[in-house]
């Protein structure tokens, strides 16, 4: 198994830090701290250079974002989905439609597939002494919806494969990754499999990214690591070592789509693990040796 090792590329102290997307035509990383309800724009690679960092206050927390094809910016949280417009430091949010108007949950990651469709999901909140499931959608570019899983307890990472045909998913509440077949041109799934379950001190699996091998890059929340999976035979290939304990998310960016960056969080972890780890919450990096490839956005 290949050992790397991420360092930090800004002590940004993220309540929770989620949802990574690198943009290639500002070659900036975005990513959100959803507790605080903050967006940020994060410009630099690697800690030896220059790194500048630009956050906007949205007023509700928002789990997972998308750019559109015509540059506008969709998000999706509390409130269902709807328009970021950002402007000095304050993102406002103009609600579009909610799959979830009469449930008390928000909504967590999210990412489109190759044909625009923007696929996220919600997590299982609690209300009057009972749980209420969350689900995951594919939400069409006319503001349609579709349900593809119900019910999911935390909706999570999510990635497809190179050729589209096959969908990724993480539900984080049993510890699954799961693969299904995708169809692209209905945006339906099937063929459920669990890709494998974690449990104990490897943490449990939260956001993630696919590279151009194939091979999946899990962030694992509680466990300290980025894992890489090889999907054929559930092998961890290798282990990034991040000095902090709840890592979050990740995906590839920078200018050869060869850098690896990572999203942390500080929620969860107490007294002990802070003086462990003080830079949790921070963005880091690694080279990990492979390439990804660009995000897809919204067909509005």
């Amino acid at each position: 198994m290949k050992k790397l090792q991420a360092e930090l590329l800004l002590d940004a102290r993220a309540s929770l830090g989620e949802g990574p997307v690198w943009r290639e035509s500002e070659q900036a990383l975005y990513w959100v701290d959803i507790i605080q309800g903050m967006l940020h724009k994060t410009v630099g690679t690697t800690a030896a250079e220059p790194v500048q960092d630009h956050a906007w206050k949205a007023p509700m927390p928002i789990g997972c974002y998308t750019f559109t094809r015509s540059g506008r910016l969709l998000g999706a949280g509390a409130h269902g989905f709807g328009w970021l417009t950002l402007e000095g430091d304050q993102a406002a949010f103009e609600p579009w439609v909610d799959p979830e108007a009469d449930k008390p949950n928000r909504f967590n990651d999210g990412k489109c597939d190759a044909r625009g469709r923007f696929l996220a999901g919600s997590m299982a909140s609690r209300a009057d002494g009972q749980t209420v499931p969350g689900a995951f959608y594919s939400l069409e570019p006319d503001g349609t919806w579709q349900t593809l899983l119900d019910p999911v307890g935390t909706s999570n990472g999510i990635a497809f494969t190179p050729d589209s045909k096959t969908l990724y998913y993480i539900d984080t509440t049993p510890a699954h990754i799961l693969s299904f077949a995708y169809d692209l041109e209905t945006g339906k799934i099937s063929d459920r499999r669990v890709l494998r379950t974690f449990e104990g001190d490897e943490g449990r699996p939260d956001g993630m990214t696919i590279d151009n091998d194939g091979n999946l890059w899990v962030a694992f929340f509680g466990g300290g690591k980025v894992r890489c999976i090889r999907p054929s035979d559930a092998a961890i290939l290798a282990e990034v070592d991040v000095p902090a304990l709840n890592i979050t998310s990740c995906c590839f960016g920078g200018p050869d789509y060869g850098t690896l960056f990572i999203t942390t969080a500080r929620v969860g972890t107490d007294e002990e693990a802070l003086r462990k780890y003080p830079n949790a919450g921070g963005i880091f990096s690694v080279r990990p040796g492979v390439t990804g490839g660009p995000f897809n956005d919204f067909a509005d």
